[in-house]
């Protein structure tokens, strides 16, 4: 009895031990987003919205002349393999619904081109959390052409780098799950009240990283927002950059973008990148793809 009274109280701390851990090993609450009532009037018509923007772009120190295009679409995903699914029917478990950017720029440096494109998967009825699957950013230009892939794994991302710059060559690590600058925009047309306001950590733009050859990892920021009855503003400041970005958007649904401008060193002084309004149309571009459809690009302002 003595000995029984002895281990009493090792097992009541094994006990409340076990219980403690058990309690802080619980997932956090479930986070969701606040859709719009008749967000799937818009969103589900079986169409794209297309918008294009005039475009000038910062570039080697000098201001370049382009076009942008922001194509949102939503579409069945799958969990497991993070690709677009052919038939989310055979296995709906495996589905989930994104909300899909294609972020396209075009502009030229002297005599040579360059194309860029960022893809953002964010899901429309998240399962835990509300960031963004996937992000994949591609650059092309008459040097070469690099890539980014960041895939969201258990409590972290897991980044993809391809380049044909010898100091940043093919690299595949993991990375802290935090805030994603490419996932704003997605989040602002499914429901920018779910941005966190105030100093976090972000990881920058895949973009602005290829470009400018920083370092792909979080950094300090501040992200604001501010609203009348005609626009929304969301600003983000990225002190260690000097880099800061504002996105000016409807604030009401579809929150729909109507510019940008995005600041930062170049050629030893500050410049600003803009994106101004051109066209939006709606449009299930995958199905015009013949000669006679050509007539789209002139409705979007394209030369």
């Amino acid at each position: 009895m003595k000995k029984i009274l002895l281990l009493l109280p090792a097992i009541l701390f094994v006990f409340q031990s076990c219980s403690q851990k058990s309690k802080k090993d619980t997932p956090k609450e479930k986070q969701e987003l606040k859709l719009s009532g008749n967000f799937g009037d818009y969103w589900y018509q079986g169409k794209a919205e297309l918008t294009s923007y005039e475009l000038e772009q910062v570039r080697y120190g000098e201001m370049r002349k382009g076009h942008a295009v922001l194509i949102f679409v939503t579409e069945d995903f799958s969990k497991e393999k993070q690709v677009k699914l052919d038939n989310p029917s055979e296995n709906p478990d495996d589905a989930q619904k994104v909300l899909k950017l294609n972020f396209t720029k075009k502009f030229n440096t002297g005599i040579y081109p360059y194309s860029i494109m960022t893809s953002t998967f964010s899901p429309v009825y998240p399962e835990d959390d509300i960031h963004a699957v996937k992000v994949t950013t591609s650059v092309q230009e008459w040097c070469g052409h690099v890539f980014m892939q960041l895939n969201k794994g258990n409590g972290n991302y897991n980044a993809f780098m391809r380049s044909y710059f010898e100091s940043e060559g093919d690299q595949s690590l993991p990375l802290e799950k935090t805030w994603l600058e490419d996932e704003l925009w997605t989040l602002i047309r499914l429901d920018p009240s779910a941005i966190p306001s105030g100093n976090l950590h972000i990881i920058p733009s895949t973009e602005y990283i290829r470009l400018k050859h920083k370092e792909l990892k979080s950094y300090n920021a501040e992200i604001t927002q501010s609203n009348t009855d005609s626009v929304s503003v969301l600003s983000l400041e990225i002190h260690e950059l000097n880099r800061s970005l504002k996105i000016y958007y409807s604030p009401r649904h579809p929150f729909t973008i109507e510019k940008w401008e995005e600041t930062y060193p170049e050629g030893g002084e500050m410049m600003i990148t803009t994106g101004t309004l051109k066209k939006r149309i709606m449009l299930d571009y995958w199905n015009k793809n013949k000669v006679d459809d050509s007539v789209y690009r002139e409705e979007l302002g394209f030369d």
